[in-house]
């Protein structure tokens, strides 16, 4: 473990006491060698962390100490679409940035947004990448809707408990009946297990009275989209969050007689972060944890990712287990 001195901090600097930090599928990619994604150098890993505000520079206006925080996952990425620099990740926190494993953090403020007060540090911890990207997904839903969400990951799973706050009909699919029972408990509509039933689009057709679903949060990708298109109703929307594989073909004919909408769903800005916290402390919303692993023990933490978490994120607790 590599020890260094808690950094000073530049007048619009905020200091992080970071308390929990929590994985997402891609911190896999980081660590597959040259099948994976590579660092520009070497990097504090993960994105998504939260913690404690314990010291602000002289221009900071955003925070005061003690404020709860995480910090955005695309660091200058304030409000509407991505900037273009920031395509290349050198401004994401666990890529062009150093991430959140770490006891303490110096932010930019504005790379910061204050907790939902709802919740604990390790919940908070859940929010950056997987959070933000269903948010950004289902947001716009209305509760006449049926959104249809392709496995039982983080994404996934905030998908979920979102679309469901927002009061539309949810159909979710997994290869693991012991998942589906456990996305029952959580509240969904309707479960398709895609292993038995590998014809899962006509499936969600007979649902949904032969219309179709309004939207799709795809979360797999290539081997999958073409089923999701088929599974969406005239004009419905697809929205693609999945990249395994990363490459694929499908058939544009669905797209067009369809009117289908396919959209490329990349996390999202701290404004519709700031949103969806509102949203999370209004509903009063928790994230699913599967698993906690202590700061000693991250290397754990990672090995469990790989091997796909039991139901639900998959924290580390950088200073012990944290209260709200």
């Amino acid at each position: 473990m590599n020890t260094e001195k808690i950094p000073e901090i530049a007048p619009n600097e905020v200091l992080v006491k970071l308390h929990a930090a929590s994985l997402n599928y891609k911190d896999t990619f980081y660590i597959a060698g040259d099948k994976g994604i590579q660092l520009p150098r070497p990097t504090v890993p993960l994105s998504d962390g939260a913690g404690e505000v314990v010291a602000v520079g002289s221009s900071v206006d955003r925070f005061v100490p003690s404020d709860h925080v995480a910090g955005v996952l695309v660091q200058d990425w304030l409000y509407g679409p991505i900037p273009v620099h920031a395509l290349n990740s050198s401004t994401s926190l666990g890529h062009g940035l150093d991430g959140n494993l770490t006891e303490y953090r110096v932010f930019n403020q504005e790379g910061l947004v204050q907790l939902p007060k709802n919740l604990s540090y390790e919940e908070g911890a859940t929010l950056p990448c997987a959070a933000v990207t269903a948010w950004n997904a289902v947001r716009d839903i209305r509760s006449s809707q049926t959104v249809l969400i392709l496995g039982t990951g983080g994404v996934a799973l905030f998908a979920l408990q979102f679309a469901k706050a927002l009061g539309a009909k949810t159909i979710i699919t997994s290869s693991s009946d012991a998942k589906l029972a456990r996305a029952i408990e959580v509240g969904v509509d309707h479960v398709i297990n895609y292993r038995s039933n590998p014809d899962w689009h006509k499936t969600v057709r007979d649902l949904t009275e032969g219309m179709g679903v309004d939207h799709v949060v795809e979360t797999v990708g290539s081997n999958t989209l073409e089923q999701s298109i088929l599974a969406a109703r005239i004009e419905g929307m697809v929205h693609l969050v999945g990249i395994v594989p990363p490459a694929g073909k499908i058939d544009p004919m669905p797209v067009i007689f369809g009117a289908i909408t396919v959209r490329g769903v990349r996390v999202g800005s701290r404004q519709l972060f700031e949103e969806m916290n509102a949203f999370i402390e209004r509903k009063n919303i928790h994230p699913i944890i599967s698993q906690r692993f202590a700061f000693e023990d991250a290397k754990s933490a990672f090995i469990q990712q790989l091997n796909g978490p039991d139901f639900g994120k998959i924290v580390v607790n950088i200073h012990g287990v944290s209260g709200v």
